[in-house]
């Protein structure tokens, strides 16, 4: 549709660049808290990986969601966009001893531990530093996803978290440690989920921890069940929002919580991948011997999923109105890998057309890199335009 994009301006802007749509945004937002609030124990954090655009990240705080962090410099973006400290969380399997200091000094609301030895050296800084840490274990469920091999997260053979047999000592360590405070244990089971099934599959096996861990008298406050909720990349305009209902109601009905622990959630991709768009111009047409390609000035260096994960991204030519015809997407980077889309159906296009890549506000400016010395893109928002 290209009566949603501002073409008239777009003219004006160095391409590439993405575009954010900030009122769908704030739509997604209202979707999401709306739904959470009906749950009283549920606490949603935004997982500031998908996009740190900074007007993004000050939309998502006035929301009143939290903030979920897997590196120093993203508790850094997310102090400077105004989230409260006791609101972030810090995720990651390998933690520097300065972005620790940073979360400690910063006073984050807890610590997603994923090994003994990460404990030890939370413990012996926050000793130095005469305060203590709350910590959360990330357990590995051992759990799949129907998603994509590489964002798979929750099965044994993942690098990440604690094995299961593992959770009762690691606590019993914690609770020892005077520096430390053991609060909750963590989870996730991969990105991009569209089936149920699986959440309701983590939630029996978080259940049957509980159980086991209660048998032992061992009490636990929260419960963090990450992320995960996947987006439609097929139908960016007729399904905009996802499915929040469904997703919270998932938990609500399968999670058996205990009284007084709360739920935490860490959703990225579902937040704010639909709002976001990379425009790029068509620098060629190039007729091969058998397809035609639609050369654009944008690459892998700006969108990297469809190289890293095979993924699909609708592509629209919103400056034409001629008859469809079929085109492999590519961009100008020296890699053969470097294809948006082989085949895709677009108006007509020619030298000079923009080219909207839709469904990239997650994971696409903030996985953009300088390969072949290229600049980064930048990102403007509807407010600014």
């Amino acid at each position: 549709m290209k009566g949603i994009f501002p073409v008239e301006k777009f003219e004006q802007i160095r391409t590439p660049f993405y575009y954010y749509d900030m009122n769908l945004l704030r739509q997604t937002l209202r979707a999401i808290t709306d739904e959470a609030q009906k749950h009283e124990a549920f606490c949603v954090h935004y997982a500031v990986k998908a996009n740190a655009n900074l007007k993004v990240l000050q939309a998502i705080r006035q929301a009143g969601l939290g903030a979920d962090c897997v590196s120093g410099g993203e508790i850094e973006a997310a102090l400077k966009a105004g989230f409260p400290a006791d609101k972030i969380v810090f995720a990651g399997v390998g933690k520097s001893d300065w972005e620790i200091n940073l979360g400690l000094d910063a006073g984050i609301g807890c610590f997603n531990v994923e090994s003994v030895p990460e404990l030890e050296v939370i413990n012996e800084l926050a000793e130095a530093k005469s305060t203590t840490a709350n910590v959360a274990f990330r357990i590995n469920p051992d759990v799949g996803a129907h998603t994509h091999a590489n964002i798979t997260t929750g099965l044994a053979e993942n690098k990440f978290g604690i094995a299961m047999r593992d959770m009762e000592d690691i606590i019993e360590r914690a609770q020892a440690m005077q520096h430390i405070k053991f609060v909750g244990l963590h989870f996730h089971i991969g990105s991009q989920i569209l089936d149920m099934g699986d959440f309701q599959a983590l939630c029996n096996r978080i259940n049957d921890l509980q159980n086991q861990l209660e048998s032992h008298r061992i009490v636990v406050e929260s419960i963090n069940v990450g992320g995960g909720l996947g987006i439609d990349y097929q139908h960016p305009n007729r399904i905009p929002i996802p499915d929040f209902k469904s997703y919270f109601d998932t938990y609500a009905k399968r999670l058996k919580l205990r009284p007084g622990q709360t739920i935490h959630f860490e959703l990225g991709r579902a937040v704010v991948a639909q709002m976001g768009t990379l425009i790029a111009r068509t620098l060629f047409i190039k007729v091969g011997a058998k397809k035609k390609f639609c050369i654009v000035d944008a690459g892998m260096t700006d969108l990297i999923r469809p190289a890293l994960y095979q993924a699909y991204h609708k592509i629209e030519n919103i400056t034409s109105d001629g008859p469809m015809e079929a085109y492999d997407v590519v961009g100008p980077i020296c890699e053969s890998s470097d294809v948006f889309a082989k085949q895709v159906d677009l108006n007509q296009a020619k030298r000079g057309d923009l080219i909207a890549i839709r469904s990239a506000g997650a994971y696409g400016e903030i996985m953009a890199s300088q390969y072949n010395c290229r600049p980064l893109p930048k990102g403007y928002t509807s407010d600014e335009l």
